[in-house]
């Protein structure tokens, strides 16, 4: 690591979590260690905390993850590059939301990205075409790499075919190792700033809120998790608990023993998911990162992989990553907050991207996303045939244009089929196309609840 001229900081990162799995630590959190949190304020009842929020949005920064290349969904460049609506990428339209914002509250945020060493360089040519944005801050704080090491020794794993391939960037919980790192953090504290609100480049709906700003104020609150109602979709992901001693902590998929999956998923025992909207006072963190030397020791994640992702026959290694939202357990007081999906519309999959270029959302003059008032159903479900919708250059020429969705409750597309301009959805509609010739769903059609089978 140190021939690669990485920071003795970030070594000795390492080193914690190597020297964890070394000790036969598998990183998991078993069930019977935690227990569900069952009272959690909402937005909602914070509203009266906006007028004082308003005036603390002149010290507040906002950073943005960055470091994914959406290799789910066929992407070889940073998934934020994607047009995600309108003809606009996702940093194209997050760019233009802080821009807005600075303009209602006309106060300076800056505008950060943690980018990874996939991403940097596409970001930043991308964020060229909006200089306003450059102040004296940087716009983008990269991420390090750590070595993969060999599942079978622990050694480093070494792939000459690309040695590229024998890094990897160790999840965003190093996100707060960086700002020290980059020096970012002192200057923003230098220069008087007090809050951090930190979300995925992904999610178009995390956007600054005062309220909760004033909340966190009045109530001195060091770090606070934005947490939403699980459903059925998202029995996968991490979810907030408490220990014995009431401590919030946040649990992954990946550090749940298989014998303790049925709880992890049962989403009426563990009620709220991590959004990964983060808010954290800047002071606080400086304070955290002095007392621990800068070795946070967030839980780690254990992530078995084969060195190169591409090739199942490749070596079997492991990847030690840690989330952020796992800080939450290192903040004496941290809190979590409801929210509803307003505030989070992550894209992870093509049927994620066909939601949110759909009728279910409006883009207003602030290039704020908000559900489209007319729906009156709950979340949408769709379902996309993986072989002919994983990915997004095959996803987007079988979507000619996207259908409305704003009176679907479900959708189901089995086989391959095209969906040309003007298409209308109601209902439960679910299409099946069982022969091997690409079939069509024509121009101006208009399909409720019901059942269309190409045989």
């Amino acid at each position: 690591m140190r021939a690669e001229g990485i920071a003795d900081i970030v070594i000795d990162n390492f080193r914690h979590y190597y020297e964890t799995l070394a000790s036969g630590s598998t990183g998991f959190i078993p069930e019977d260690t935690i227990v569900p949190v069952e009272q959690v304020p909402s937005l909602d009842g914070l509203r009266q905390y906006a007028d004082a929020g308003a005036k603390l949005v002149g010290r507040t920064a906002v950073l943005k993850l960055n470091g994914g290349l959406g290799t789910s969904m066929g992407l070889e460049r940073a998934k934020s590059l994607l047009i995600a609506r309108d003809g606009l990428s996702f940093l194209d339209i997050i760019a233009r939301q802080n821009l807005a914002q600075r303009r209602e509250f006309d106060a300076h945020i800056p505008l950060l990205f943690l980018n990874s060493f996939n991403t940097e360089e596409d970001t930043l040519a991308m964020l060229a075409r909006y200089p306003e944005l450059r102040g004296n801050l940087p716009l983008s704080v990269l991420q390090n790499k750590v070595p993969k090491v060999l599942q079978e020794t622990l050694a480093p794993a070494c792939w000459p075919a690309d040695p590229d391939l024998e890094w990897y960037p160790p999840g965003h919980g190093e996100v707060y190792l960086v700002l020290r790192i980059s020096g970012v953090l002192d200057k923003l504290l230098e220069q008087g700033f007090e809050y951090l609100f930190i979300s995925n480049a992904d999610n178009l709906g995390a956007t600054l809120d005062p309220a909760i700003l004033g909340y966190m104020e009045r109530h001195n609150i060091p770090f606070l998790m934005e947490v939403a109602r699980r459903t059925p979709a998202d029995k996968k992901g991490g979810h907030v608990a408490r220990r014995a001693d009431g401590r919030l902590i946040l649990r992954e998929v990946a550090q749940t023993p298989e014998a303790d999956l049925p709880h992890f998923q049962n989403i009426e025992r563990h009620r709220y998911f991590n959004t990964n909207n983060l808010w954290v006072h800047l002071p606080s963190l400086a304070a955290v990162l002095d007392e621990h030397n800068n070795v946070l020791k967030l839980p780690m994640i254990r992530n078995a992989k084969t060195i190169d992702p591409k090739d199942v026959t490749s070596p079997a290694v492991y990847q030690l990553e840690t989330a952020m939202g796992a800080a939450i357990e290192v903040f004496d007081g941290a809190q979590v907050l409801h929210v509803t999906r307003e505030r989070f519309m992550p894209v992870k999959l093509c049927s994620d991207l066909l939601v949110l270029r759909s009728d279910l959302y409006v883009m207003g003059d602030d290039f704020r996303l908000r559900p489209n008032p007319a729906r009156r159903l709950p979340p949408i479900v769709v379902d996309l045939d993986p072989r002919y919708y994983r990915v997004v250059d095959d996803f987007e020429a079988r979507f000619e244009a996207p259908p409305s969705l704003v009176d679907c409750a479900r959708l189901s597309v089995q086989g391959d089929v095209v969906f040309e301009p003007g298409v209308t959805l109601r209902g439960t509609v679910e299409i099946r196309n069982k022969t091997a010739e690409q079939r069509r769903i024509t121009r101006g059609s208009l399909l409720e609840d019901t059942t269309v089978v190409f045989d």
